[in-house]
């Protein structure tokens, strides 16, 4: 994967998460632009998913990485943009096939439900993962409206 900078956005309950996703980009030497939220006050993650994905389709920034409670929320905000292809992970295995096979550009992750050593394992294998092409290509073609 070609990274530029790395956008990252969350909720109140993905903050956390948040925190340590941070931490690995500047040890990896990721350059990233954090679109918020930026504590863990109650707060809309939509608000937060558009921005992010307004800075994936003007080409602010890419890749991006969305963090809420469960995943779900930001991440069915994120992919409302027609620019946006974003997977949820929880495991390695899924992180690696959403950007195999969807050329994912947003790795969703869910904040209460994964600990920092398995989000840096979806991270390793999101980051080092291209997109195969092929047959699926034309399958993420048919994905936009």
């Amino acid at each position: 994967m070609d990274i530029k900078t790395v956008g990252i956005a969350c909720d109140h309950a993905g903050y956390p998460l948040k925190k340590f996703v941070i931490q690995y980009l500047e040890e990896h030497g990721y350059p990233y632009k954090d679109y918020g939220t930026y504590s863990d006050q109650s707060c809309d993650y939509s608000d937060f998913g558009h921005a992010l994905a307004n800075g994936i389709e003007s080409g602010e920034v890419y890749p991006g990485i969305g963090i809420c409670g469960s995943g779900e929320g930001i991440s069915m905000t994120l992919n409302k943009h027609q620019g946006i292809r974003a997977g949820l992970a929880w495991i390695p295995e899924i992180a690696h096939l959403i950007r195999q096979h969807n050329d994912a550009n947003v790795l969703v992750m869910p904040g209460r439900f994964i600990d920092n050593n398995t989000a840096s394992k979806i991270m390793d294998e999101f980051f080092k993962t291209t997109f195969e092409g092929g047959r699926h290509q034309r399958r993420v073609e048919k994905m936009s409206l």
